[in-house]
């Protein structure tokens, strides 16, 4: 692999982890402030997105050093190149978490795939995007069969 593209591959892996990082804060604040008939199974599968978050974006840090590149996962640097969707303070109903954890899924998921296309010179790193991506879109299909 050239420099370019190892440093083109490390830029990905730090959207990456970025994009898990929030994305899994945002489920568990989802998690906690949600209100309505259909509680129950967003609630766990919304703990459940924030698990998957978790273990991919570990995933993602060991891939970059292993390349020898060193994530960044401080809050400021989280905060600051944070592309997703927010979710507002307090209540979140049931069928706003719905339609937002679509919007939010759908740009990890939508991202994840430009990064796993961009990154066919390692196969490795491809593939475990390619894996992230599979996890979460069955997760983003749970929820929106709650609709």
């Amino acid at each position: 692999m050239t420099n370019d593209a190892a440093e083109q591959i490390a830029a990905l892996l730090d959207a990456t982890l970025t994009d898990l990082v929030a994305l899994g804060l945002l489920a568990k604040h989802g998690h906690w402030n949600l209100a309505g008939p259909g509680f129950s199974p967003l609630h766990l599968l919304l703990d459940e997105v924030a698990d998957v978050a978790r273990e991919a974006g570990d995933r993602v840090a060991e891939r970059a050093i292993t390349l020898g590149h060193h994530s960044d996962g401080r809050l400021a640097t989280i905060a600051g190149n944070d592309v997703l969707p927010d979710l507002g303070a307090g209540v979140l109903r049931d069928r706003d978490a719905v339609a937002a954890f679509d919007r939010i899924l759908d740009v990890v998921t939508s991202r994840l795939r430009e990064a796993f296309d961009a990154s066919a010179e390692d196969l490795v790193t491809q593939d475990l995007l390619v894996g992230i991506t599979a996890e979460l879109e069955k997760k983003a299909w749970m929820i929106r069969a709650q609709r």
